[in-house]
């Protein structure tokens, strides 16, 4: 029989048919075969495997329990459908909406988290202007700042501490109006009881401990994790030695930071447009 070769580097489609086709091959069966246990047909099973079709929730969800591959089919079908993202920062949404504790550094632009749909918009039109990504995959990046930041409104909220370099105000995005509003939003965000923002002035220099972008992430049990992205995918780090050496810094960066009191007035002057 031939078989269409896979390169799983191709895309996140291509990356599930692979792991679906070594799976089903460990286990000796026919694509029929696994097509019976998952209730479908063998054409739809070699769809999947040569991405001809993508994988719906349900789907990678029963593909989990016939293989008991904990969450893999799941994750992978997510970065199928998050064709828009980076790779790892779907799997890294999942955990930030499970933390109990979130602490932001942010370089250059206003974090989603942070977001009005508007500052959103206006930046994802940037990168369809120069052909990053396509007009539909800016309206998916707008959607999953919505989404992720709904996620934060729960009940206990969790705790979000974010330091912002200067550059995140000092930066124009969109119209004025639309800078005037994100500008609005910082300022609401400061005042709420489970937040705590900080700007960190141009003047700290080498005090800063961070030069990209960094999140670290309190989960429920205690544990820690942390996410960073170089160009083309993220990175999210589990070994705690690594995340309590970054969450030290953190610290560091926090005391070495303008307190809330300071930073929101520095805030305050960008909107009036004075230095």
């Amino acid at each position: 029989m031939n078989r269409k070769e896979l390169n799983p580097e191709e895309s996140p489609s291509a990356r599930f048919g692979q792991l679906l086709r070594t799976s089903r091959d460990a286990r000796g069966w026919t694509q029929q075969e696994l097509a019976t246990r998952l209730g479908c047909s063998g054409t739809h099973i070699s769809a999947l495997e040569t991405g001809r079709r993508s994988p719906t929730t349900r789907t990678a969800a029963i593909l989990d329990k016939i293989f008991g591959s904990g969450d893999k089919f799941e994750r992978q079908s997510r970065a199928v459908r998050h064709t828009a993202l980076i790779e790892g920062f779907p799997e890294y949404v999942t955990h930030e909406a499970r933390a109990v504790e979130l602490r932001l550094y942010e370089v250059g632009v206003v974090p989603g988290l942070l977001q009005t749909p508007e500052y959103a918009a206006a930046l994802e039109a940037d990168a369809v202007r120069r052909e990053a990504i396509t007009p539909d995959q800016a309206d998916e990046r707008v959607e999953l700042v919505a989404k992720r930041q709904a996620t934060l409104l729960r009940s206990p909220s969790p705790l979000l501490l974010v330091v912002l370099d200067e550059g995140c105000i000092r930066r124009p995005m969109g119209t004025r109006a639309v800078m005037d509003a994100q500008f609005a939003r910082l300022l609401e965000f400061a005042e709420r009881p489970n937040t705590v923002l900080q700007v960190a002035p141009f003047s700290m220099g080498a005090r800063r401990p961070f030069s990209p972008p960094i999140t670290i992430l309190t989960m429920p049990d205690r544990s820690l994790m942390s996410y960073a992205e170089s160009t083309h995918r993220g990175h999210l780090e589990r070994e705690s030695t690594f995340v309590l050496t970054m969450l030290a810094a953190y610290h560091q960066l926090q005391a070495e930071a303008p307190s809330q009191a300071e930073s929101v007035a520095m805030i305050e002057k960008a909107r009036k447009g004075t230095p």
